[in-house]
């Protein structure tokens, strides 16, 4: 690359103005590009705001219609929801997850009979909000969580979903192999329009601790899950990961948790140009709510500059509990 020398190259020309900043901008970033996770929790017309995930409530199935509702408006294409189940429907093989009725089911297909094709709805495939053990699969009598067994049993939650509306499975368990399994089984019951979002490199991170508290898994983890989710230190192995998701038919990809990894989200987007999903998990968004609280930064200006370092990096798109907010921002 050959450029002039300074005084005949001045890089501060083109930010001069608002609207030269804006002709020379390299990333974007749009409601578009949001997708809003969801609690679902019993009951109706509740909410139950989560003590850990300030502003983040779980919301009954007829309040999460309402917040989808929110989300067409505010121009956001997706909801990923998650469920919050009662202690006594968690059980050791996590069989409510097989439940045609349970809250995941109930609230996917009240969202798409109300508003069909205007919002897309991402379902969360992995069993520990189901489990009393809190893994995400099944576990042998010395704890470890086992793979093929596990597989056979998120196949059927995925066709669980699949059955009740989901647009996008998107499995977040880490076992090796579930990919094809499901896009098979997807195939052969006649769900081959349905798309299958892999969390493929999700690392076994220390900021989930919000999540658990809300989907209520948090006191019961026993162990860690070290053994299924990414060593924090590993980058080559997450390319192996998603390789291996994208050949069992994968139609987009997501990496977990979000800042920390902006390396590997790049590396990925650069080494396989497919979809890149990354998701700003709720320790993230914990510690932007707590510095925003204490003066620390404007809160505004926080969440959008963090979701525009995603776009940077090369997301398509993040799974954010700040999307509806950030949409509104975009909006004015």
């Amino acid at each position: 690359m050959t450029h002039a020398a300074f005084p005949d190259l001045r890089l501060r020309r083109t930010r001069r103005t608002g609207w030269s900043r804006a002709m020379v901008r390299e990333t974007t970033l749009a409601p578009s590009n949001l997708i809003w996770p969801l609690f679902v929790c019993e009951g109706a017309d509740s909410e139950e705001p989560i003590a850990s995930l300030s502003g983040v409530s779980r919301w009954s199935v007829d309040r999460i219609v309402d917040r989808a509702r929110d989300a067409v408006a505010a121009g956001i294409p997706c909801l990923a929801l998650f469920p919050y189940t009662q202690p006594d429907r968690r059980s050791a093989d996590g069989g409510e997850a097989l439940n045609p009725d349970n809250l995941m089911c109930r609230a996917t297909a009240a969202i798409k009979q109300a508003l069909g094709d205007d919002i897309g709805v991402l379902t969360d495939v992995a069993l520990d909000p189901y489990t009393s053990h809190g893994q995400d699969g099944l576990i042998d009598d010395a704890g470890y969580v086992l793979n093929d067994e596990t597989v056979d049993v998120l196949v059927g939650q995925a066709l669980n979903q699949a059955r009740a509306g989901a647009d996008i499975i998107a499995p977040s368990d880490m076992m090796d192999g579930r990919i094809g399994a499901i896009r098979e089984a997807l195939e052969v019951e006649g769900f081959g329009h349905v798309q299958i979002m892999s969390y493929a490199a999700k690392y076994a991170s220390a900021f989930y601790g919000p999540f658990r508290d809300a989907v209520g898994s948090r006191g019961l983890l026993k162990g860690d899950k070290k053994t299924y989710q990414m060593d924090p230190a590993n980058a080559e192995e997450a390319l192996r990961e998603v390789a291996q998701d994208l050949a069992e038919g994968a139609d987009s990809v997501m990496v977990k948790p979000g800042l920390p990894y902006l390396d590997i989200v790049r590396a990925v987007k650069d080494h396989f140009a497919v979809p890149v999903y990354a998701y700003q998990v709720s320790g993230e968004y914990a510690m932007i709510e707590a510095a925003a609280a204490v003066g620390a930064g404007d809160r505004d200006a926080l969440v959008l500059e963090t979701l525009l370092a995603f776009r940077r990096a090369g997301a398509s798109g993040v799974l954010t509990y700040h999307a509806l907010h950030a949409a509104r921002l975009l909006n004015e």
